[in-house]
């Protein structure tokens, strides 16, 4: 796309996240599962808590209240557990956004990075409808954390975040950094997250996850411990199959090159490649329990996360891609 930055497909504009306010008080976030699924305020979680339904006990983590400290177990086992409890209360619903430089691409639709903040967006107001509080850490070489809050001054500042961190002319600057820096990796960031995601919080993992690192799956199943993690993967069409025949221009924002579409063998190497790295990531998520769906550049949004919350823990990406156009916000 070389289109004006002005161009809503490509940037991150505030009044279109404010218009899905009215959407997303529509969308049924009630997962398929028990309470650990729904985005309300007022169901069961695995809170912490005192005089509440014990649930089981579970190793000591970092930020657990020390008051809950199940001191028999710990004593059989040798090292701390504490003791979880149901509690009927808000629970905080956090947004891990990837806004690194392959998220502002798109052949059709609108870039990766507009469709993640949609996402965020219909996220966050259905959170603050329900009571819910909403943070985020929103990672681009540098990362933005958002504690959580509640309200519509929580959701407006999350809003004001997503519109700074989808300027496309950051990626230039992006580009520039990963040139002269080593780039963190999605491991970095969801280190990180566990600062803002405190033990019992529903988070979202909005990415086209390109920045794995060996780090990562090893802190995603840290973060998968104490809380629950959906996670919805940003595609474009040309990342399911190549362009039709012919020779193309291709950039990284630095080099440029050819690509011959034309040629049997080059198209089979695209297929492979992508195919290759969208396996690693359906294996990753599935090994962690993650629940894990396509959203393409030029789907809807909500019918995406009406499916992610609809999947099962363990579940893979979905099997088709959807290809509906996204509406006008």
């Amino acid at each position: 796309m070389t289109e004006s930055i002005d161009n809503p497909a490509i940037r991150v504009d505030a009044e279109a996240l404010i218009g899905l306010r009215a959407r997303a008080e529509r969308l049924k976030l009630k997962r398929a599962t028990t309470s650990r699924a729904a985005l309300a305020g007022a169901h069961r979680s695995r809170f912490r808590g005192r005089g509440m339904d014990y649930r089981e006990s579970r190793h000591y983590q970092a930020g657990d209240d020390i008051r809950n400290m199940d001191w028999r177990i710990t004593a059989r086992a040798g090292d701390p557990h504490v003791k979880v409890f149901d509690e009927e209360r808000e629970r905080p619903v956090v947004l891990l956004v990837d806004f690194g430089p392959s998220m502002f691409f798109a052949s059709r639709g609108v870039f990766k990075s507009v469709q993640a903040a949609r996402l965020a967006a219909l996220i966050g107001w259905s959170a603050v409808a329900r009571g819910d509080r909403v943070g985020a850490l929103l990672f681009n070489g540098g990362h933005t954390e958002l504690s959580p809050r509640g309200g519509r001054r929580g959701q407006m500042r999350l809003i004001r975040a997503l519109v700074d961190a989808g300027d496309p002319r950051r990626r230039m600057q992006l580009v520039d950094a990963a040139a002269t820096e080593p780039h963190s990796g999605l491991g970095d960031a969801l280190v990180r997250l566990r600062r803002v995601a405190r033990p019992g919080s529903l988070v979202f993992l909005l990415s086209d996850f390109y920045r794995l690192d060996a780090d990562t799956g090893r802190h995603l199943a840290n973060l998968a411990r104490n809380n629950d993690l959906l996670a919805v993967q940003l595609l474009d069409a040309l990342e399911l199959a190549p362009p039709p025949p012919g020779r193309y221009g291709i950039s990284d924002g630095r080099r440029r090159g050819l690509f011959d579409a034309a040629d049997v063998r080059e198209r089979k190497r695209w297929r492979s490649h992508f195919a290759s790295r969208q396996a690693e990531v359906a294996q990753l998520m599935d090994a962690n329990g993650v629940p894990l769906v396509r959203c393409m550049t030029d789907a809807d949004p909500m019918a995406t996360l009406t499916e992610l919350l609809r999947a099962r823990p363990g579940t893979a990406a979905s099997g088709q891609p959807q290809a509906q156009a996204v509406p006008a916000a």
